[in-house]
């Protein structure tokens, strides 16, 4: 009879268990799908999303349309385009190349390419690998765009922005950069005799069992294609892009599971080894030490205090986003396929709740009274030199980083506090008697009160409906990067390539600025009175585009 009661005890127990995992299951599920059901499901671009976890795939779904035009709903199997998240892949064939005596990172680019014109500096492929050579971004060149229908070979593309002058000095500072990973190509071509198409495709996918994953092609036939699409104040086929401008910064295409095979060869060591590996992920240092979170194609990071390991992508038509936690061994990825909806916070809201952490929401939020909330008020400095400034209006409680814009924050507890997104928080503290606070993104710094008066809001004016209307367009600031302009229901809306439309507010006629960041929006007008020009006034820079329609 003991022997009966204990094995029910642990018929019961095993029961409880299956119970409570399968409940965590549908949890994360009914999570997840309310935050990609807001964003995808409906008539137009999808997503898919995937989720690993601790050996299994626990959410594997589509949502929206892989083709909006033949009414084709999406598919987890659907491939895409995944722009920058192609340079991992670089970056591992590089280091592969590396361990095989082929090459070394501290290597100068002139071993490889004699004549490219490094003016005097020495710039090695450790520079190219983590953004920090100075060489101009030919993205950011305005023949880019002019050039996005032409086939070139990897020495003509070089040749386009070689001679350009150089931003900084190699190793002074961190700058995304897609030049350095043609160059990475080209020397992976030169050292193997093969072309990089070839490379990847022998090394990687066939070794992997990739068989959905390819070098990017418009004309070859790929079967589960999902077609790319931008909004342009409602959904248009993507700008044409020859895939041969992309090359070894952005040119592959594959789907969530094939991206999972790739996740799962880098953890096991099955392309390099383990020590090769960690240089890859653990950021990199600039020349005077400095620690920058990017390391070989790949970026570090935290999420509620986890590492992360990641890397997102944005080419015509396509934007994702890939994060792995080394620790829980957990697994996020969302591809999409519109430059309109980038999935980046997307994938850090769900892989923090697939690890059990997730963000707070403000529908949790309580009632402080204003003594409560007047206790944080003052001007704050922290560890990276920013100045942010708390205060107090109407029984609402606010933070305003110095030169920016004023957000909202609410109240978890009588000192903790969230923005509207959940991912950044505050928690003050009083410490020997003065204010203190810690600002977590992520990453946490300590900002300690200063004697600083509080900066004066902007003040917004009303323009009638017609007065907004002609300010409507699309405005090119940069070959890859646009601001276009609508209006609905009487508010006016700013939508920069490859993100979400924001509200934005008149100080006055012409003259616009942004709650979501700190930037105005400076329209400029012809003879004859029309909105021609804008201009985007942001962290001491000003960039001009023509509307161009």
């Amino acid at each position: 009879m003991k022997i009966k009661s204990t094995l029910l005890q642990a018929v019961l127990f095993v029961s409880c268990l299956l119970l409570s995992l399968n409940t965590t299951a549908q949890s994360i599920e009914q999570q997840v799908d309310a935050i990609l059901n807001a964003q995808y499901n409906h008539n137009g671009p999808g997503a898919t999303a995937l989720i690993y976890k601790n050996g299994e795939v626990i959410y594997r779904k589509g949502f929206g349309y892989a083709n909006i035009e033949l009414d084709v709903k999406m598919q987890p199997e659907h491939v895409f385009e995944i722009g920058s998240i192609t340079k991992q892949f670089t970056a591992i064939a590089i280091l592969m190349l590396e361990e095989q005596g082929k090459l070394k990172i501290e290597d100068d680019i002139t071993k490889f390419i004699p004549d490219y014109p490094t003016l005097g500096k020495t710039i090695t492929i450790h520079h190219l690998l983590n953004h920090t050579s100075g060489i101009k971004s030919y993205t950011g060149m305005k023949s880019f765009r002019e050039k996005a229908r032409l086939d070139m070979t990897p020495v003509e593309l070089i040749d386009v922005f070689k001679n350009e002058p150089m931003d900084f000095d190699p190793g002074e500072q961190y700058r995304y950069n897609n030049s350095g990973y043609i160059i990475l190509g080209h020397i992976i071509e030169l050292v193997t005799g093969v072309s990089y198409e070839d490379f990847v495709q022998q090394n990687f996918f066939d070794k992997l069992g990739m068989t959905n994953s390819y070098y990017g092609s418009h004309q070859r036939l790929i079967k589960n294609r999902a077609y790319g699409y931008q909004d342009r104040d409602g959904y248009v086929n993507a700008d044409y892009l020859s895939m041969t401008l992309p090359y070894a910064a952005g040119s592959l295409m594959s789907n969530v599971d094939d991206l999972l095979k790739w996740q799962k060869a880098l953890n096991t060591n099955q392309l390099i080894s383990k020590a090769t590996y960690e240089k890859a992920i653990n950021g990199s240092l600039l020349n005077n030490r400095e620690p920058i979170g990017y390391g070989y194609g790949l970026q570090s990071g935290k999420i509620q205090g986890s590492k992360i390991i990641s890397h997102g992508g944005g080419i015509f038509g396509y934007t994702t986003q890939g994060i792995y936690l080394p620790k829980e061994d957990v697994f996020v990825s969302i591809l999409t396929n519109c430059d309109c909806n980038s999935p980046g916070r997307y994938a850090t809201k769900i892989a923090a709740i697939a690890i059990g952490k997730p963000f707070p929401d403000v529908k949790d939020a309580i009632t402080l009274s204003d003594a409560e909330l007047k206790k944080w008020t003052g001007a704050y400095e922290f560890s990276d030199g920013a100045v942010r400034f708390i205060t107090v209006e109407n029984g609402k409680i606010f933070s305003q980083r110095e030169n920016s814009t004023q957000f909202e924050i609410f109240p978890l507890s009588p000192t903790r506090f969230i923005f509207e997104e959940g991912s950044i928080e505050y928690n003050f503290s009083l410490v020997n008697g003065k204010k203190q606070a810690v600002f977590k993104t992520g990453e946490e710094m300590i900002g300690k009160e200063i004697d600083k008066a509080l900066p004066t809001a902007k003040k917004e004016m009303t323009l009638s409906k017609n007065e907004l209307k002609e300010y409507i367009g699309k405005y090119q600031l940069a070959p890859e990067f646009a601001i276009e302009i609508s209006v609905k229901d009487g508010k006016i809306f700013a939508q920069a390539t490859g993100q979400g439309a924001n509200e934005i507010f008149a100080e006055s006629k012409d003259k616009f600025f942004l709650k979501v960041v700190a930037a105005e929006l400076v329209f400029s007008r012809d003879k004859n009175g029309k909105v021609h020009q804008l201009n985007l006034h942001q962290s001491g820079r000003v960039l001009s585009g023509k509307k161009v329609n």
